[in-house]
């Protein structure tokens, strides 16, 4: 088996796996109805944006839907950092309703502790690692010599 023959299994098992990490995020979102605001919508909308930049590189893997895939993945892992201060920050809000008289670090760690998981938005920063993974020094992308 040649070099390239595994880099492309690699790249496809990186680009299946982070599509079937959307695809499942997806499903857990709508299971745990999480549709309560306007902004809870953001991650089935990069999945869906994430799952259409796998499906267009797994079928076309041109420059121009790798350089796309990087755009949305790159968002999505960003768009993780702000899913996990809305976790955080719905959790503080409970907090503060139940337990008034906690403050500081005794809060924080309660809400911590709290119903809205703090790493389960980090499951698009992973999505969009694995995808990017994929793309890294991909011959499409015509960033080296081959040798």
């Amino acid at each position: 088996m040649t070099a390239k023959i595994i880099e492309q299994r690699l790249r496809l098992f990186l680009l299946s796996l982070a599509g079937f990490i959307g695809a499942g995020t997806i499903v857990e979102l709508g299971l745990a109805e999480h549709t309560q605001s306007l902004i809870q919508f953001l991650p089935f909308v990069l999945c869906g944006l994430g799952l259409a930049a796998i499906i267009a590189v797994l079928l076309r893997p041109h420059k121009k839907t790798i350089l796309g895939l990087r755009v949305v993945m790159s968002i999505a892992a960003l768009s993780s950092l702000l899913g996990m201060y809305e976790h955080i920050t719905s959790n503080l809000e409970v907090v503060a309703e139940v337990k008034p008289e906690a403050v500081g670090l005794g809060a924080l760690w309660e809400a911590l502790r709290g119903a809205a998981p703090i790493l389960a938005p980090g499951i698009l920063a992973l999505m969009a690692c694995l995808a990017l993974a994929a793309t890294y020094y991909h011959p499409a992308l015509g960033n080296r010599a081959d040798s």
